[in-house]
């Protein structure tokens, strides 16, 4: 059974316009790009078929990978959710333990994340440690670096 991703309205559109993309356009550059390869002559020795049809696969596998995720989103509106505790789409503003550096990250599925504007997976090891929390509780976030003991400051839609 597949997993299940909440997500944004917007993420869940988003979704749908690169898939669309890459089902239209992606397809027809590809396919282009085969045809050229093959015009130039012994497609045995033909590097450059070779590399076509293998874009194409990578292709026709992000293609796939995208509507399994389609198949199994839950658009979530933030009227539905819990402000009580962390959860994915909420805003939490946390301060770490150790240098008092505060931020803010909104919890998004994993096909929505994007560090540049706070957004980070809840499958994600800071997304993790997170979930559940309630404001004043402690999160200790395993990385690489070692454990991170982050307070929860506030939970916000």
């Amino acid at each position: 059974m597949s997993e299940i991703h909440y997500m944004t309205q917007e993420g869940f559109d988003q979704l749908k316009q690169k898939l669309d993309d890459l089902k239209s356009n992606g397809r027809q550059e590809a396919a282009r790009a085969i045809a050229e390869a093959r015009d130039k002559g012994d497609l045995s020795e033909n590097a450059e078929y070779d590399a076509a049809k293998d874009a194409q696969g990578m292709l026709e596998l992000k293609i796939s990978e995208m509507e399994k995720v389609m198949a199994n989103a839950r658009v979530i509106k933030e009227s539905q959710l819990d402000t009580s505790k962390v959860t994915v789409l909420a805003k939490v503003k946390i301060r770490n333990t150790k240098n008092k550096a505060e931020m803010v990250y909104h919890l998004v599925s994993e096909s929505e994340a994007d560090l540049k504007n706070k957004k980070i997976s809840v499958t994600s090891p800071i997304g993790k440690g997170l979930l559940g929390k309630k404001i004043g509780d402690i999160a200790t976030v395993t990385t690489p670096g070692g454990a991170i003991d982050f307070e929860i400051l506030d939970i916000f839609f």
